[in-house]
């Protein structure tokens, strides 16, 4: 934890800043607590933590400012509510009255009536008289000076904190907010705009790192778990040293059926709120909401509306509808009409939340917002009915505008990776809204489908699984399993583990499905042909090219019915056929190869994907009808076609370069076949991995090749009656 100098002082020496926080005590032992003659003389909200977790610096660099004859300083520590500040308050006014032999002063500076009552009680402390105190409460003097007066005078130095200052104007009306040469002044506060603060240095307390607030949870209670588990509980807690009190409270006062924190976890899991089960560890949480989580952002959200910021709150539901993770600021910038807030409002908004510590500034090459999810699930639970569907709607037609329309193959593209976790949130949150109509549904669905495919054809197959399946699943609770958008994800998550080499289960996934497909949709129906055609891919490799036949030629003759001859979708169909691997089928298929590429050239051009994948295969049909001569200036024209398209680690660039490989070795070319070869391992072992079946094929490959050079087999003997066992992986979309 770090601070920095950031505003200016008045012409009075005041220093003027913000709003309300909480009273906790952070995850930590406490020690015994010393009387003291005045309230003012101790802390209100329990005895002082004996131990903070990864406060470290922080609490060094607060010891500081209270050591022999420091002063003139004003701290202020600022976070989101339940972050603790509080508690390291504590931490430092203990050490400061024990250990430094300071004089602690503690007042609540929440409120005007707070703020005021507490003051004149230190003023009193430090030796104000009854009529000075009389002539301030009744207007005749001013109050603060009184109190400043008698704090400029203290026969002890001090430390003085103003606690849960979460309103500027509270210390702003009156100059209560000041510097003194006998002391130090502490503030706690969620504001964390620095113009609030001239002449002050600025401390951030944020969330805990997993280990320590694993460590808190361990610390509370005990016996309950271990401390992975703990971690894992933490995790879904995000950390958030509030939130782990409330659970490590209720873990260590449970009598009647005790659990344990891998029982909390999955509950917190499983349930459609669980800020509802994390404010069940609260001891009293009647008389102040900040100790509950659902109630204590809402002392954040009322100053905004009354700042006349009403705007902020709805921003605020609206990131609710997403996830917690890192979500790029584009999201919300230029003139969107789905915003559901006035376009020339969502700045002010947004600072009004970056200044209230209700969500913070990623730094990194794309510019996100962060918020804590406990607060995004506080927000969620509190959302009104009425106000629920149209908020995800203007989340789900916002994620759309960032997406594709008609994702294409290409480089990955890292701002869609962040849009991952926000789309998949959606689809939980409508999960847990069941005022989510059939439209906003389909749109959130619509979302995942195209994310999922653009990931797909940038060659991201691992992370198009992982998406399609969660994506699968949620869309399925909402719309049913006969749903069209349902079945499209499901024809992602087979394309997916086909890619990844898991032809067996790529098999079985795809027979599911066109089996629903076609009592569902029809068995001449567009997604019923293109699940025939995925079908057909893993059967081929399965050694099963006559079933992948009778498939691909359905595909070709449904598709030229349905959309013509020269249709891409049709072109497609045929450029597959040219993938089969070596035998009758092939032979029959090959020839047809050059005028496959002689349509697609004409009908699409030369850049189109499908132009690309069909020169490809036809490169491939050649080597593998033992024609690799004739291969040669296809395999070359493809590889570099492919490489400026995609990129040089695209799995179908590897595919094309591997093709290259084969047929250089066919050719006796060995040299620069195992160079070619190398550069296909290398980049199949960073893209894919060394288990990837692709890999080891490339892997085996080289090896066949190095013993071939090294018994310099003539260019003749290697070429004569050549039939490969390997062609070019299938990867066309």
């Amino acid at each position: 934890m770090g601070g920095h100098n950031d505003g200016r002082a008045d012409g009075h020496g005041r220093v003027y800043q913000a709003t309300g926080d909480q009273h906790i005590t952070e995850h930590h032992h406490h020690g015994p607590s010393g009387p003291g003659p005045d309230s003012v003389r101790r802390p209100p909200v329990g005895r002082a933590p004996a131990i903070l977790r990864d406060r470290g610096e922080l609490v060094r660099r607060l010891r500081e400012t209270v050591t022999e004859d420091a002063g003139n300083t004003v701290l202020v520590l600022h976070g989101l509510g339940g972050c603790g500040k509080t508690a390291v308050a504590c931490a430092l006014f203990d050490h400061a009255t024990r250990e430094q032999g300071r004089l602690g002063l503690w007042v609540n500076a929440s409120d005007h009536a707070s703020l005021r009552a507490g003051m004149l009680a230190v003023a009193a402390d430090r030796g104000a008289g009854e009529g000075e105190l009389t002539a301030a409460r009744s207007g005749l003097r001013a109050a603060a000076d009184l109190v400043w007066d008698h704090l400029d005078r203290s026969d002890r130095p001090w430390l003085l904190v103003l606690d849960n200052a979460d309103d500027p104007a509270v210390l702003r009306d009156g100059g209560w907010l000041r510097t003194s040469p006998r002391g130090t002044v502490l503030v706690t506060t969620r504001q964390a705009a620095g113009h609030w603060w001239p002449a002050a240095e600025l401390l951030h307390v944020g969330v805990l790192p997993r280990e320590a607030a694993a460590q808190v949870l361990c610390d509370l209670a005990p016996g309950t778990g271990s401390t992975e588990e703990a971690a894992a509980v933490a995790d879904r807690l995000g950390r958030l040293p509030l939130a782990l009190t409330l659970a490590g409270g209720f873990l260590a006062h449970q009598v009647i059926d005790p659990w344990t924190m891998e029982e909390y976890g999955r509950r917190l899991r499983e349930r459609p709120d669980p800020v509802e089960l994390i404010d069940r560890g609260a001891v009293d949480p009647r008389h102040d909401s900040r100790h509950l989580v659902s109630g204590t952002w809402q002392l954040s959200l009322n100053s905004l509306v009354g700042q006349s910021l009403p705007e902020a709150v709805t921003l605020l539901r609206l990131l609710a509808c997403w996830s917690d993770d890192p979500l790029p600021l584009s999201l919300l910038g230029g003139s969107r009409p789905d915003l559901p807030l006035p376009a020339d409002r969502v700045e002010l908004a947004l600072r009004g939340l970056l200044d209230h510590s209700l969500t913070e500034l990623v730094p990194g090459d794309v510019r996100c917002l962060r918020t804590h999810g406990v607060l995004l699930d506080s927000v969620a639970r509190v959302t009104p009915a009425s106000e629920r569907d149209p908020l995800a709607a203007a989340a789900a037609a916002l994620l759309s505008h960032s997406l594709p329309a008609s994702p294409e193959r290409g480089p990955r593209d890292d701002r869609l990776t962040l849009l991952v976790p926000h789309v998949l949130a959606l689809l939980r949150r409508l999960n847990t809204w069941p005022e989510t109509t059939a439209g906003t549904a389909e749109a959130a669905a619509d979302c995942a489908l195209r994310l999922v495919t653009a990931q797909h054809r940038s060659g991201d197959y691992a992370s198009a699984l992982a998406a399609a399946g969660q994506a699968t699943d949620l869309a399925r609770r909402l719309l049913g399993d006969d749903h069209v958008l349902v079945l499209r994800l499901r024809q992602r998550t087979g394309k997916a583990t086909d890619r990844l080499g898991r032809l067996d289960e790529a098999a079985r996934l795809h027979g599911e499905l066109l089996d629903d497909l076609e009592r569902t949709c029809g068995p001449d129906a567009p997604d019923t042909l293109t699940t025939c055609l995925h079908l057909s891919r893993p059967l081929t490799w399965l050694g099963r090219p006559a079933e992948a036949v009778r498939l691909m030629h359905r595909t070709a003759t449904g598709r030229t019915a349905l959309l013509g001859p020269w249709h891409p979708l049709t072109l497609e169909a045929r450029a597959c056929l040219l993938e089969l691997p070596p035998g009758p089928e092939l032979d029959r298929e090959a020839p047809a190869g050059p005028d496959l590429v002689a349509d697609c050239l004409r009908e699409l051009g030369a850049d189109h994907p499908i132009t690309l994948s069909a020169d490809l295969n036809c490169a491939g049909a050649l080597l593998n009808t033992g024609q690799p001569s004739a291969a040669l200036p296809s395999a070359r024209r493809a590889l570099a076609a492919h490489e400026h398209r995609f990129g040089a680690d695209h799995p179908i660039t590897l595919a094309a370069r591997s093709l290259l490989s084969s047929v250089l070795h066919a050719l006796g070319e060995h040299r620069e076949a195992i160079e070619q070869g190398e550069i296909v391992l290398d980049r199949r072992e960073r893209v894919l991995g060394p288990e990837h079946p692709w890999t080891t094929v490339i892997g085996d490959k080289l090896a066949r090749y190095r013993r071939a050079s090294a018994e310099t087999t003539s260019p003749e003997t290697s070429a004569a009656g050549m039939r490969p066992t390997e062609t070019t992986p299938p990867d066309a979309d």
